[in-house]
């Protein structure tokens, strides 16, 4: 998401290079360019004229800072009018005191409402909060049943009486049930329509009055941009809503969506989803989506992904691994299983700062091509093999016999073995804080070229000059605990 959006706004950077301040003559063009980038990504209108005139006064107004260039400083301008434009800070779910907590589910067919229903309990129990689902779509064919297998999927009870039942009675029913099993919080599923129609927003707010949510949050397709903002506003016009929910994050959305919904219908976004898994719901940060679309990447999220995911054991034992250079096959095939928990290879790559623009989707491809690759050779060896891979720098017969058994040819093993032994050793120089971080010219494994990894090699290839690492030269200090990005 927001790939068109950054490269316009990165245009609009460009014409403010080699000024020696911001004018009103040279940010002209620079406007034109934010314009322009805003609309293309399907923003509102009145949104577009208000962002691009706030822009104009506060960068005319703004004191050159020393030693920031221009362009640096219009950028800075842009990011805090992004985070504004998007609410400013991220608005928690509510966690009412009179137990339980209620939220309803509002929104059209086909935005992912009962999906995002299933998303946001999972997201709850990993607080370690207690969660009820409540299946009052009786509309829908197999919208039921799909909440139940989901509920299965994430050990959360769903509360179902049939597809004859009323639905406000289902939602009636279904929070006595809550209340009598101590249930922290009632996730009330509703059914949708193709479009917005009386019948659906009288059932809605029957299910309110009964229930008297502490949410109703809407969930909309980010795909449909500025409409997004437009129902957003319409649904809290008739049955009052307190967040939104944008799903499908991850795909081709422009970003209108993001920018729209707050300015236009002065409600919240809560969460937004990033991918179909049940694990792919996020908290909306203001600050971090700005920092996505300006190409900053999202270091936070990042980390948070890592923590969700990385056992603080295994990664101290990981450390001490790479600096006795001991780290082997099976390591590396728990780091790729980490990888693919927290998303997409793409997706994370556009969390590092800086390197959100410098890949290609071809590019990222080849590097998912290739991380299958690697996972498919090794997975042909032996226990022995993955523990110790010098056996099959030393044996031809190792090496053919891993290649048959992965489809592969001997000499992609060879290379396989040869670049990892050789990040071996160079993970162990950056553990100890005497080179570069490898990569950080845009090089990543496996996306070099053609072959096994082309100029880079399959496991990194070598560093650039001039980077360094963050210790400055010094050894690092061992992984605390809540630190579980060190074994990434």
């Amino acid at each position: 998401m927001f790939e068109a959006l950054s490269e316009q706004f990165e245009s609009a950077w460009k014409k403010l290079r080699g000024q020696d301040k911001i004018s009103e003559a040279n940010i002209t063009e620079a406007l034109k360019e934010v314009r322009r980038a805003l609309l293309e990504a399907d923003v509102n209108l009145d949104v577009v004229k208000g962002f691009v005139a706030d822009i104009k006064e506060k960068a005319q107004g703004a004191d050159v800072v020393s030693g920031v260039r221009p362009d640096q400083q219009f950028i800075k301008i842009v990011y805090d009018e992004l985070v504004e434009t998007m609410g400013e800070t991220n608005v928690p779910l509510a966690n009412s005191e009179n137990k339980p907590t209620v939220v309803l589910m509002a929104g059209l067919q086909g935005t992912g409402k009962t999906t995002a229903t299933a998303k946001l309990a999972l997201h709850l129990r990993k607080q370690d909060r207690s969660t009820l689902l409540v299946a009052t779509d009786v509309y829908r064919p197999a919208a039921i049943d799909q909440l139940l297998t989901l509920g299965k999927q994430i050990d959360v009870p769903v509360f179902e009486i049939g597809p004859d039942a009323n639905p406000v009675e289902i939602a009636r029913q279904g929070l006595a049930k809550a209340k009598a099993d101590g249930i922290d919080t009632v996730i009330i599923d509703t059914a949708g329509r193709l479009q917005i129609d009386t019948d659906m927003m009288a059932e809605l707010a029957q299910i309110k009055e009964v229930t008297q949510p502490d949410e109703v949050l809407l969930v909309v397709d980010a795909m449909t941009g500025q409409e997004a903002a437009t129902l957003t506003r319409t649904f809290h016009d008739e049955i009052g809503i307190t967040g939104a929910i944008l799903t499908k994050m991850d795909g081709d959305s422009r970003g209108g969506a993001a920018l729209s919904v707050r300015r236009i219908s002065g409600q919240p976004i809560k969460f937004i989803g990033v991918g179909e898994k049940v694990e792919a719901l996020q908290p909306f940060y203001p600050d971090r989506m700005a920092s996505r679309i300006l190409g900053m990447g999202d270091v936070l999220t990042l980390v948070e992904k890592a923590q969700e995911e990385v056992d603080i054991a295994d990664a101290e034992k990981l450390q001490e691994k790479i600096m006795s250079a001991q780290f082997d096959f099976n390591d590396f095939l728990k780091q790729t299983k980490l990888m693919k928990n927290m998303g997409s290879l793409g997706g994370i790559m556009k969390m590092i700062p800086g390197m959100g623009n410098k890949l290609s989707s071809e590019q990222l491809q080849q590097g998912e091509q290739q991380l299958r690759r690697c996972e498919a050779m090794i997975k042909s060896m032996t226990m022995e093999e993955r523990e110790n891979p010098e056996v099959l720098a030393g044996s031809p017969s190792r090496r053919r016999r891993v290649a048959k058994g992965a489809g592969y040819a001997e000499k992609d093993i060879s290379k396989l073995v040869t670049d990892f032994q050789r990040m071996r050793g160079l993970m162990q120089q950056m553990g100890q804080g005497n080179m570069g971080l490898p990569g950080f010219d845009g090089s990543f494994p496996g996306m070099g070229g053609g072959g096994m990894g082309g100029g880079a090699g399959a496991f990194g290839g070598q560093p650039k000059p001039g980077w360094r690492g963050a210790s400055g030269g010094k050894k690092k200090k061992k992984i605390k605990k809540k630190k579980g990005f060190g074994s990434l």
